[in-house]
């Protein structure tokens, strides 16, 4: 059990004394409830003797009033310390579940699907959550007052009556430990259901656009009924269980009942016990009742608890393959200059290497441009860089040190890197080209928007750099989204800035307006321009040719055309492409 929740140890470190008075409280009041019963025998009891004055029932009448209020102050202090700190459970469990999740490695994102990971962080926590509240509430009000008062009614009244009214207790142990199994595992297929129904939706919404493009509304509804039925067959197979578990269990517990009435009621009669006893007995008996089919909800929370408990801990186990090691050097800065020695790279589940035999250094202030047919290997350069995967020691050197043993803090502060994919967030404009540097302003925003020409396109919003974006930049168009991750990247001011493919969805015209406003940035920057256009590389110090994962021609825009290979082909094929396109035009 310690070990299935071991991920909350520091919570239970700092929040155990909340508990341990939360549990004095709850006590408190199932102390005071006891004397109830007590106190209704002896009142039974004085007014069948005929002793019973005004004046005395008073005096009961304000005890169980004063017992009463001190029930409901001390009620209120241990919902506000047990309920109270699983609220902070939930708080500090779900923080520890999103801080690991940002620590984890690319390959575990692509093995997990969001709405999974949503399922995670809301349904799972919950339940959790509900463990160590009102589990725990229902869990000691249930082993302290059974024990209370079954010691009360042994210490004080017939042993005989005690045993009769106490005889269904096995039967309800026994039926908890035979259901409890049931109801953990049915109840885990339960949580995978909702996960799956969660991605579904989640991914149905996200591409909600392309769903309408193809008009598959009707087929997309289909599917999610389908998945829909799938969570309500889990909940029902889980609901057969328990719903017949809660009903044995109450008919079990009203047995003793069944049984004080008739065997009590004729001890009665013959004078054995008095109607004081007997109307002590059965309210004793009313409180123990309660936690004897209260087990039945212990089980259930515990159970979903401990089985929503498992789903985290496996991702909690999963550790990040890309991380800081334990020899990191000491590097506070990267200056910018770039190695690959005999680079080879394989992604863990191809089965053949993506990049081979790469060997090749850049100076610190020059630009690289890369280029390469559809999956030549282009992009798994830039991802070794910034380290969303890590290359085999000695293969990738930054400033002459290993890039495994610089800090990735340090490492992805100093590299500015625009992606393929342009992700944006929902937030405003100036918040999305600021997202990557610790402070700016909004001059430095104004002026990066400048350089990446997108400024004029900004400032014709109704809110121009105030404006929000829908998800994923959608309110943006494709060469809009592009420019502004360039903004994005140049705000940090990086070391090196890596340009994947980012001027695709930008005509010849505005891309060679954003070269040259990147001409005086690249001043002193290491640059790598990866591109499937001659245009955008033919101004870099040196140029690659990638194919088939391997360098198959170096060197500079002159000496790649006169060299007549795959550089040369591609480059006169783009000058008749764009001739045409001229051509087209007039």
């Amino acid at each position: 059990m310690k070990q299935r929740f071991r991920v909350l140890d520091d919570f239970f470190a700092k929040y155990r004394y909340r508990y341990v008075i939360g549990v004095i409280f709850f006590l408190i009041v199932d102390i005071l409830q006891l004397f109830v019963p007590r106190i209704l025998g002896n009142i039974t009891d004085r007014f069948r003797a005929g002793v019973l004055t005004t004046q005395g029932l008073l005096r009961y009448v304000l005890l169980i009033v004063g017992i009463a209020l001190f029930v409901a102050i001390g009620r209120y202090f241990w919902r506000m310390y047990l309920l109270g700190t699983a609220r902070l459970l939930d708080y500090h469990l779900r923080n520890k579940f999103f801080a690991h999740l940002e620590t984890l490695s690319a390959d575990f994102f692509n093995r997990h699907k969001t709405g999974e990971l949503m399922a995670h962080a809301t349904n799972d926590i919950h339940s959790v959550r509900h463990a160590f509240g009102q589990g725990i509430v229902l869990a000691v009000d249930a082993v302290f007052l059974t024990l209370s008062v079954v010691s009360i009614m042994v210490a004080t009244l017939d042993i005989r009556l005690v045993l009769l009214g106490l005889l269904p207790l096995p039967f309800v142990a026994l039926v908890v430990t035979r259901f409890s199994r049931l109801i953990h595992s049915r109840f885990l297929k339960v949580q995978e259901a909702f996960a799956g129904l969660t991605d579904f939706v989640q991914e149905n919404l996200s591409g909600i656009r392309v769903v309408k493009a193809f008009v598959q509304e009707e087929a997309e509804l289909g599917k999610f009924k389908d998945s829909n039925e799938t969570l309500i067959a889990a909940n029902m197979h889980l609901v057969k269980v328990w719903g017949l578990f809660w009903p044995l269990v109450q008919y079990l517990s009203g047995l003793s009942f069944v049984v004080v009435l008739g065997y009590g009621g004729k001890l009665v009669v013959l004078g054995d016990i008095s109607l004081g006893d007997f109307v002590a007995f059965t309210g004793y008996l009313g409180m123990i009742i309660w936690p004897m089919m209260a087990i039945g909800w212990v089980v259930n929370i515990l159970q979903r608890g401990m089985a929503s408990m498992d789903r985290l801990n496996k991702i909690f186990d999963v550790m990040p393959k890309v991380r800081d090691r334990d020899d990191a050097a000491d590097i506070l800065e990267i200056s910018g200059e770039i190695e690959f020695r005999n680079l080879t790279f394989k992604y863990p589940e191809a089965s053949s290497p993506t990049l081979r035999g790469i060997t090749l250094n850049v100076p610190r202030g020059k630009t690289l441009g890369i280029l390469g047919r559809t999956g030549s290997g282009k992009s798994t350069l830039t991802n070794l860089l910034v380290r969303v995967w890590d290359p085999s020691p000695g293969e990738l050197f930054i400033d002459g040190t290993d890039i495994r043993k610089i800090p990735l803090a340090v490492l992805r502060r100093d590299i500015g890197y625009v992606p393929q994919d342009n992700f944006l967030f929902s937030t405003t404009l100036e918040q999305n080209i600021g997202f990557g540097a610790s402070e700016f302003s909004r001059e430095d925003v104004v002026q990066v928007a400048e350089i990446a020409g997108v400024r004029d396109d900004i400032e014709a919003f109704p809110d121009g750099f105030d404006t929000v974006i829908g998800e994923r930049g959608v309110t943006l168009s494709g060469g809009q989204k592009q420019r502004v991750t360039i903004a994005r990247a140049l705000i940090k001011d990086p070391k090196i800035l890596i340009l994947d493919d980012c001027f695709s969805a930008v005509d010849t015209e505005t891309e060679e307006k954003i070269l040259e406003s990147l001409r005086d940035v690249r001043q002193g920057r290491t640059t790598i321009l990866i591109s499937h256009r001659i245009s955008t590389l033919k101004e870099a110090d040196e140029i690659i040719v990638l194919d088939d994962g391997e360098i198959v021609e170096q060197g500079d825009h002159e000496s790649l055309v006169a060299a007549g290979g795959l550089y040369a082909e591609i480059h006169r094929r783009q000058l008749l492409e764009a001739e045409l396109s001229s051509d087209e035009e007039i």
